[in-house]
């Protein structure tokens, strides 16, 4: 009985022995299962600048190459239906736009017969092209003595372009800051020169600080000294350089001896017999329209919002320049550019300087001044001391500050051709007998070149 007993104790307990073992495998597979969350798979917190997407199922590391067989997971689940116990979100993946077929393209004209850069010919119909060019005119408003008129409203002008009267949209008597150029004649003989380098303090005194200043010297060739600076130290030590600057001689041309340009000669025969003997002496070059043309490549490139304008201190001779007087024109009245002018020595004198202005062929100009000032809408001032040279400094000056300025927008087809300006206003004043004689001297631009049109 007792073995009985003992042998069913046995057996109880090798089953319940079994049924623990049993138990215990399964909790093992039951924690492999259910792996505990780490914190780097807690999801993020919303954020307000990126959105929220459910953590993918696969880790970074172990996606699966290219044609791999998917795994019984990924086979039980369709493609975009997400894992038992996970919300579905709204938000789509972060690549699936790239993945999107693009949305189809509907023309009214078969594929290939309009060019790709061009629209449709429907659409050309209905398009209208036209071509505005803005012009700006300065001009200046005097009395009968010379001083400028103030109190001019938009009202009393009238601009006409070609003999055709223009609408102005833009109308202004308030100053502008200069970007001006002086150019030094140091091709004058040298007493006229040294009046000249004496005013250098005057002229730099006639400047604001507002304005910017550039310098510019010739006579056989062009020389540039200084780039654009305001007035101040830099211009200061250009101008101080330039009053050690000797002029021509006054005498008369060496033509014969040792200095001549026939060389060296024996009993007034010359050394070398190939030289040619020197009767006349040989012009000097003078060249003004090279040294004009310069500044005003200059100017051009400078702030459209400053009055550009070029101060030549000169007698007026040109000779001899690689420019033509039409080229430079052309420059300076594409680039609005106005040319006013000292005139010393030989032009300064009343009655020499109306002969000078007389052109001979193959001659050169003599006094070509007055014609670039007349064209561009500035003045020549002729003076002979020094002390009204540094009188006028203030006053040519001023006058190319404070200008009026117009604008209006012309229509006229874009082209390279000449066209002429007009400005006129009507008469102040009780001693004016009609508007189309009155008594306003005004001097403005006589015309400009359009820029070309823009491609």
């Amino acid at each position: 009985m007792l073995k009985a007993v003992a042998r069913f104790a046995g057996i109880t307990l090798g089953i319940a022995f079994m049924y623990f073992v049993v138990g215990l495998n399964v909790a093992r597979c039951q924690s492999q299962d259910q792996k505990p969350q780490t914190p780097q798979d807690i999801p993020d917190a919303p954020s307000a600048t990126r959105p929220s997407f459910p953590p993918t199922s696969t880790p970074v590391g172990d996606t699966p190459p290219p044609g791999a067989a998917p795994t019984n997971e990924q086979e039980q689940l369709p493609q975009n239906q997400a894992p038992p116990g996970e919300q579905q979100s709204a938000v789509p993946p972060e690549n699936p736009p790239s993945e999107l077929p693009p949305p189809m393209k509907i023309t009214t004209v078969p594929e290939g017969s309009v060019p790709p850069d061009q629209p449709p010919a429907n659409e050309q119909l209905y398009r209208i092209t036209r071509n505005v060019n803005q012009v700006i005119v300065p001009f200046m408003a005097k009395d009968e003595n010379g001083h400028l008129l103030g109190g001019i409203l938009p009202k009393d002008v009238s601009v006409f372009e070609n003999g055709n009267k223009q609408e102005m949209n833009f109308f202004t008597s308030d100053p502008f800051s200069l970007s001006a150029v002086v150019i030094v004649d140091n091709g004058m003989p040298d007493v006229a020169l040294q009046k000249v380098n004496k005013t250098f303090g005057a002229i730099q005194g006639a400047f604001s600080p507002y304005d910017e200043l550039e310098i510019y010297t010739y006579s056989t060739v062009v020389g540039k000294p200084s780039g654009f600076h305001p007035p101040g130290q830099k211009i200061n030590e250009v101008f101080n350089d330039l009053a050690d600057v000797r002029g021509h001689n006054n005498g008369p041309a060496v033509t014969g001896g040792p200095l001549g340009s026939q060389g060296p000669t024996i009993n007034n025969m010359p050394v070398d017999p190939q030289v040619p003997t020197v009767i006349t002496p040989e012009r000097e070059s003078h060249v003004l329209n090279d040294a004009i043309l310069a500044a005003a490549n200059d100017l051009s490139k400078r702030d459209r919002s400053r009055r550009k304008v070029i101060f030549i201190i000169t007698d007026g001779r040109e000779y001899r320049s690689t420019s033509s007087y039409q080229d430079v024109l052309k420059i300076l009245l594409s680039a609005n550019i106005m040319v006013f002018g000292i005139g010393v020595e030989g032009s300064a004198i009343p009655l020499y300087n109306k002969v000078e202005r007389l052109h001979l062929p193959k001659f050169g100009y003599s006094d070509i001044l007055p014609k670039y000032a007349n064209a561009t809408g500035g003045e020549v001032f002729n003076e002979y001391t020094r002390n009204s040279m540094e009188d006028i400094y203030l006053r040519v000056i001023g006058d190319a500050r404070n200008q009026y300025t117009l604008g209006y927008a012309s229509r006229a087809t874009p082209s390279s051709t000449y066209r002429e300006v007009e400005v006129r206003v009507a008469g102040h004043g009780p001693s004016c007998k009609s508007a189309y004689r009155p008594c306003v001297d005004v001097t403005a631009k006589a015309g400009y070149y359009p820029l070309p049109p823009g491609r």
